[in-house]
């Protein structure tokens, strides 16, 4: 298992170091990637050598994430530094005959010089009082003074650019290092394209339904499985398939349900996305999630707090019902000597305050501090909702609750809280083993998410309030339950 978990997540690194890095640094991919999976060679090493009743040494849990982290931002720097060598040439000697410089490159300029005045009609004074125009290469920077709210202020000088130039630019609304906000001109890379071909990629049903049908054989054979108290054959399994659909209905249930919360929002702010692609895996859990992609900008902080927080809340509104029913299905079982974190035949429900409380509803007096819990199948794709939750909940960079804590703080201030979430699960993961794994995840993840095109705009307080609610749902999946509530609850 741990094999698997390390080849996804080595995987799944070298997307992110691929996607996010590769452009701006000459070090080479598989360097970088090689020193951010350092800490999970390391801890898998460990595992493998000693085993898990084992505890990894102070040094080698914290030291190579301060370490490998600073010299993954030490490379890239190295890297970036010969991003602009001498132009090569076939002659060596001719760089010599010529003793006069070579001429800088003209800077590319998205607009031309004539489009200037027409470009500074866009602002009115009483919109946005323009200081100054900075061109670079792929952006017209105007710097001014906001004369109104910034939702006026973007919603009609975006009107006026689109007036003015079509749909070559994409604007953007941002807060400057002096807190003082700028437009952004962005050449729109959706400009001129065939909207009816492009909306028939995004709608990709056939694909949709096989990847639904390959999870849920996938996850229902992990179902057989977890149904059967003996090690079956894989004939037997194919044979017994049915008894896993309890497990493989529920799990889907769960994920789909998240995923269609961010399509449908997405969809009502107007944002092109793709249909929820599911990933079947052919061991435990059956399935690495699902997914969906957006493939326009989101307009401001209002669509990306709705859209990222509708999967979480959806899917932790499916998860509830099917989680308790689990449960209530579920076996007390004397707590074993040596048990895991999260063993489904003996789970300790004070592995978390709302694992706990739930756990007491729906077993009552049964269920006492020497007890732990045999999960029922359905209980296990319960359990595993919570932890979809609380993952995707978590206030790190892509992730849902980076993109809640950036609508609800701006870009900046979610970037530092991201950073100290990683340390503080990081902390956990010292007194909760199963949480190493979110600890590695979260330090590779990039800490900022991209901007929406009105970025400066505020939540509304209904939305500050939602969005702290779901956050504090997140310290309760997380943190394990204290003394004072399992003698509460009897546990």
């Amino acid at each position: 298992m741990e094999f698997w978990f390390l080849l996804l997540l080595g995987l799944f690194t070298y997307i992110i170091v691929r996607r996010s890095v590769a452009g701006m640094t000459r070090t080479p991919v598989w360097l970088l990637w090689l020193v951010l999976m350092t800490p999970a060679l390391i801890w898998s090493i460990w595992m493998a050598v000693y085993g898990p009743d084992q505890p990894l040494p102070i040094a080698l849990a914290i030291g190579p994430f301060v370490i490998c982290p600073v010299l993954y931002w030490l490379l890239i720097q190295w890297g970036r530094r010969g991003m602009s060598p001498a132009p090569p040439t076939a002659n060596p000697a001719a760089v010599n005959s010529n003793p006069e410089p070579t001429p800088e490159p003209t800077p590319v300029r998205p607009i031309e010089p004539a489009e200037e005045a027409q470009l500074r009609d866009c602002f009115p004074w009483s919109t946005f009082y323009i200081h100054n125009i900075e061109y670079r290469p792929q952006a017209v920077i105007c710097r001014g003074q906001l004369r109104t709210s910034p939702t006026d202020a973007y919603e009609k000088i975006r009107r006026n650019i689109e007036n003015q130039f079509g749909d070559r630019f994409l604007v953007l609304l941002q807060e400057g290092l002096n807190n003082k906000p700028f437009f952004a001109l962005v050449p729109n890379p959706q400009a001129r394209k065939d909207r009816p071909a492009e909306r028939s990629q995004l709608s990709r049903p056939f694909l949709a339904v096989g990847l639904v049908i390959a999870t849920l054989f996938t996850t229902a054979v992990v179902g057989v499985q977890l149904a059967s108290s003996n090690n079956t054959t894989p004939s037997a399994t194919i044979t017994q398939l049915h008894e896993g659909l309890p497990y493989a209905v529920a799990l889907l249930a769960i994920l789909g349900i998240h995923e269609m919360g961010h399509y449908l929002t997405a969809r009502f702010h107007k944002i092109l996305v793709t249909l929820p692609y599911f990933i079947p895996i052919p061991f435990f859990p059956g399935t690495f999630g699902a997914f969906i992609q957006m493939r326009s900008p989101v307009p401001n902080r209002k669509a990306l707090f709705d859209v990222s927080i509708a999967g979480p809340v959806a899917g932790f509104v499916a998860t509830l019902p099917l989680l308790i029913w689990g449960l209530a299905n579920s076996q007390v079982v004397p707590i074993p000597e040596k048990a895991g974190t999260l063993d489904p035949d003996a789970l300790n429900p004070g592995y978390s305050i709302l694992l706990a409380v739930l756990s007491k509803l729906a077993l009552g007096a049964q269920l006492t501090a020497d007890k732990a819990i045999d999960l029922h199948p359905v209980a296990i794709a319960g359990f595993l909702g919570l932890v979809v939750t609380a993952l995707n909940l978590m206030p790190v960079g892509q992730l849902d609750g980076g993109h809640i804590v950036h609508a609800m703080f701006g870009q900046r201030t979610g970037a530092a809280i991201g950073q100290i979430a990683r340390f503080l699960v990081l902390g956990l993961a010292l007194v909760q083993p199963g949480f190493w794994l979110w600890a590695i995840i979260l330090f590779f993840m990039p800490i900022a998410d991209e901007p929406a095109l009105n970025d400066v705009t505020e939540l509304d307080n209904k939305r500050d309030i939602i969005g702290l609610l779901v956050l504090a749902l997140l310290v309760l999946i997380i943190l394990p339950a204290p003394r004072f509530i399992t003698n509460l609850l009897q546990i």
